[in-house]
């Protein structure tokens, strides 16, 4: 198919510096969890980046020097010449098809609390360390040596991305995270000399720090800057208004301005609070004020979105980084006029969550993520079938429709059978939650490309039984049945069902999603600590229902602060009426009560309540796979080869876990038994003699 005329203004090529991006796809640095740790697994993964047509692709944030460093967070270094090889390793993955090649240098200075290094932490001005985790250091204030010091660790690290083959160096001072923002910012920065005070002072090292880059890698490599659009901090931050004024001061020193929205969590903020497009208001007309590129993100997924956002003048570059995580062929496919292919971001922020818990990252929409060099997943391509069998997948849930749809791309003939009359399981109730509607999308796509493949036949309103596909006689059966939201309060805190005596009822949240209603007072317990309680809790308050959310955490939705948008949930569940009570857990059930107990103390109190709501656990729905490994000594006969149980199924998880799980099951089968040896490939340290 051919390209959408619409969208050749995407297409066009733009100039940084002295580079020329091939079109105005920039995917925007990014995290992954991989980092120094897995460096191979991120050069791969930013190689099929380039082969997906994106024409401008960065690393993560590069630690510049070991005396700013963010462990235990898991980065990638530039600490001295032995990091180049593995840089250049990236940035030739990126060349491979034609991208240009970009590194984001970071100096952490106050987020940096250096639990690996050792080394005091150095910042504009004495202040406590600002991290994740609260580190109980602080950083001391940077003195003119310190300044020169840093300076001339800027100028090594741009030598060394020279060396090793960058096109692009992005200074990172947004999100808080960067010591350019540390100085231009007066919530961190109180000097006295000249580098505080006016905004022109604290742009010193900014424009110092340019200039002097330009100098080290001469002609060849463009330096582009990234600043946060509004720190969102109050009158003390580096709020839009003087962002404006930094940028009409110093229009043309960086060859690129890259502009994000505040904090992280402002920026990279889940569907349920940020639309598509968030900080246009924050960057409008910024272009204006400088004849250099301008590059901004949004988490856009419509090309339609995208080529407005270049026609009105608001950008030149279209930034991505999760929209690129979920699809990396997005620009191709737009290219190819093959819209209706791309796998759109979801916005739950399952990505970020890899980052923030220091394990690989992971996609809800594109389970090969990460995946690329461990296990040789390609998101476009998959191997041919290894016979000519047949499958049968039982489930059209989140598993069982992407295990259909990878095993239909093989070429294998499939029947899909859904118990109910639609597909998409836990996804199809779930997007009919308060913000949670962008998550159909896991659905949508695997539904519309099941329709564009002839050997696979879905049946809905087919609820199989063990019998029932022991007469079918499928080669292969996958059992995605998926799970139930407990409503004996089984989880964490009560590992056996709450003590209740049955004065008050009790519902999951599936009586919820079923359309229960409860007047009166109601108890939420969220012993999930995930989205599920927050958003349980929103719904009752939207129908009337007086709610107090009741959890042994300190948090409500504890989880949610791995996809930031904790302090979101909370604010919205306040907003809406909902009483948090924290650090509390749910003891037992009597009298028309629920008694609550202190989590440190045991101290009791009893609390009146017309009806109360268990988010604890969910239970697995497993009794057909069960039933069928009960009669494997019938398989043979009944011509089945095959029988395995995948996503909630087997152990109920996040939707990300699901799609891995019917995208892994359709990769391996008909593959030869590994044994013993591990499924993925992995970076091993050699010792140092």
């Amino acid at each position: 198919m051919a390209r959408d005329p619409r969208y050749d203004i995407l297409f066009e090529p733009v100039k940084i510096g002295p580079v020329v991006a091939p079109n105005r796809f920039y995917q925007v640095p990014h995290c992954n969890g991989g980092g120094y740790r897995d460096p191979s697994a991120v050069a791969e993964m930013r190689k099929v980046k380039s082969e997906g047509g994106w024409g401008v692709i960065f690393t993560e944030q590069v630690e510049l020097h070991h005396s700013s460093e963010i462990t235990p967070y898991i980065e990638l270094h530039l600490w001295d010449d032995k990091d180049i090889p593995m840089l250049a390793k990236m940035a030739d993955a990126m060349h491979e098809h034609r991208s240009l090649a970009g590194i984001e240098l970071a100096y952490s200075g106050v987020n940096g609390p250096n639990l690996y290094s050792r080394e005091v932490p150095r910042a504009p001005s004495a202040l406590p360390i600002r991290t994740f985790t609260n580190d109980p250091v602080s950083a001391r204030a940077m003195d003119k040596k310190d300044i020169r010091d840093l300076r001339r660790w800027h100028r090594n690290a741009f030598i060394r991305a020279k060396q090793a083959g960058y096109d692009l160096i992005c200074l990172y001072g947004a999100h808080g995270f960067g010591v350019i923002q540390h100085f231009l910012s007066r919530a961190t920065n109180q000097r006295t000399d000249e580098y505080g005070g006016s905004l022109q002072n604290r742009a010193r090292l900014m424009r110092e720090l340019i200039e002097e880059g330009k100098d080290a890698v001469g002609d060849t490599m463009a330096i582009t800057l990234r600043l946060s659009l509004d720190e969102l901090v109050g009158s003390v931050g580096f709020g839009n208004e003087e962002v404006r004024d930094l940028i009409e001061m110093h229009s043309e020193l960086p060859d690129l301005w890259d502009l994000a929205h505040g904090a992280w969590e402002d920026c990279s903020g889940t569907s349920r609070f940020k639309e598509e497009g968030a900080q246009q208001s924050l960057v409008e007309g910024i272009k204006q004020l400088t004849t250099k590129p301008v590059v901004g993100v949004g988490r856009f997924t419509s090309p339609d979105v995208m080529v407005k956002q270049v026609r009105n003048g608001i950008l030149d570059f279209i930034g991505c980084a999760r929209p690129s995580i979920a699809d990396p062929f997005l620009p191709k496919k737009i290219d190819e006029g093959r819209i209706e292919d791309i796998r759109e971001c979801i916005g739950c922020n399952i990505c970020v969550s890899g980052d923030m818990t220091m394990s690989l990252s992971r996609c809800t929409q594109n389970p090969t993520f990460m995946e690329e060099w461990r296990k040789g997943w390609h998101p476009e391509k998959i191997e041919k079938r290894g016979s000519d069998d047949n499958v049968l997948v039982v489930g059209a849930g989140p598993a069982g429709l992407e295990a259909a749809r990878a095993l239909g791309k093989r070429g294998y003939d499939v029947a899909l059978a859904e118990a109910l009359t639609e597909p998409g399981g836990r996804v199809a109730r779930e997007c009919l939650l308060p913000g949670l509607s962008a998550w159909g999308r896991v659905r949508d796509y695997r539904v519309y490309q099941l329709s564009q493949m002839a050997n696979v036949q879905t049946y809905f309103d087919s609820k199989l039984s063990a019998d029932d596909i022991m007469d079918f006689g499928f080669a292969h059966v996958a059992v995605a049945t998926g799970a139930n939201w407990r409503s004996d309060g089984v989880g964490r805190y009560h590992t056996m069902a709450i003590p209740s005596d049955g004065s008050v009822p009790v519902y999951s949240p599936d009586d919820i999603m079923n359309g229960t209603l409860i007047p009166g007072n109601v108890l939420v317990f969220d012993d999930d600590h995930y989205y599920m309680g927050g958003v349980i809790a929103e719904k009752l308050a939207e129908q009337g229902s007086q709610v107090t959310l009741l959890t042994p955490a300190a948090y409500v939705s504890d989880w949610s602060r791995n996809t930031l948008d904790q302090s979101f949930i909370h604010q919205r569940l306040v907003s809406a009426g909902v009483s948090p009570l924290l650090n509390r857990g749910l003891a037992e059930i009597k009298a028309g009560q629920y008694v609550s107990e202190c989590v440190y103390t045991g101290s009791f109190l009893a609390h009146d309540i017309d009806g109360i709501v268990l988010v604890t656990s969910q239970i697995q729905n497993d009794s057909v796979w069960r039933g069928l490994e009960s009669r494997q000594n019938e398989w043979s006969d009944a011509g089945i080869k095959s029988v395995r149980v995948i996503g909630d199924a087997e152990a109920p998880a996040p939707i990300a876990w699901a799609t891995y799980a019917g995208h892994r099951y359709a990769r391996l089968l008909d593959t030869d038994d590994i044994g013993d040896t591990l499924p993925f490939k992995r970076e091993v340290a050699q010792l140092s003699s």
